[in-house]
């Protein structure tokens, strides 16, 4: 199965020789399940000829915001609800997971409770998962028809699902603990405060579920469709 990773940020360049970029962290994330991979760099102008050139679509997270004004930010979100209306499986993880959710008539604004960093809980289902997070935008409204499968006290719309055709989770479960530590030291300097960044080095060595959210995605990805 060929899934098509829609690049909409870059990682930190003095990161990426030791981690990779997020294509690389995706296909760690994804690897055992017999996927193929090709990246179209799509914060760079580059898109797919077609919603029909990969079996699903997986949209990384950026630094930057869905609500700015970058000429590729409408294109995605018409091919974002091309690929809905054609059935082409779509997961969006942060950024991703906010730019499903605008294409999709929700509504992303920059929270007001501030920074998520590193290790948190959410609750999926009844089910504790514990992921790395990095973002301060939320999806604040959900489409009509998307479905909340997981939330927390900080951040209310954390995973979606629109029925078969798309997956989306505000967390980074492609972000191992160096790459949040790394995000601190380079990124982080003078955006995120001191006392958020303190909390997340201090759960850096939590266990991660990461694994389990793989699973689903990819259990996603190969579902059955008519």
């Amino acid at each position: 199965m060929r899934i098509g990773i829609l690049q909409t940020g870059l990682a930190p360049e003095m990161l990426t020789p030791e981690m990779g970029d997020y294509p690389d962290m995706f296909a760690r994330l994804l690897d055992g399940n017999g996927f193929t991979f090709r990246t179209w760099r799509v914060v760079e102008g580059e898109f797919p000829a077609s919603v029909h050139d990969a079996d699903g679509w997986l949209i990384t997270g950026s630094r930057h915001g869905v609500y700015e004004d970058h000429a590729w930010i409408p294109p995605l979100e018409a091919f974002i609800r091309d690929s809905f209306a054609a059935h082409v499986p779509m997961v969006g993880i942060c950024f991703g997971h906010q730019i499903i959710a605008q294409a999709m008539g929700g509504r992303v604004e920059r929270y007001d409770g501030g920074w998520a960093v590193g290790p948190q809980d959410y609750d999926f289902g009844g089910e504790k998962l514990t992921l790395n997070a990095w973002h301060r935008d939320q999806v604040v409204e959900a489409p009509k028809g998307a479905k909340v499968i997981a939330s927390n006290d900080f951040c209310t719309n954390a995973a979606l699902l629109y029925d078969d055709r798309a997956l989306t989770v505000q967390a980074h479960p492609e972000f191992r603990p160096e790459f949040i530590d790394g995000l601190m030291k380079t990124r982080g300097k003078g955006l995120v405060p001191d006392d958020v960044m303190a909390s997340a080095s201090a759960r850096l060595a939590d266990p991660l579920q990461d694994g389990t959210i793989a699973a689903r995605i990819a259990s996603f990805f190969k579902e059955h469709r008519a």
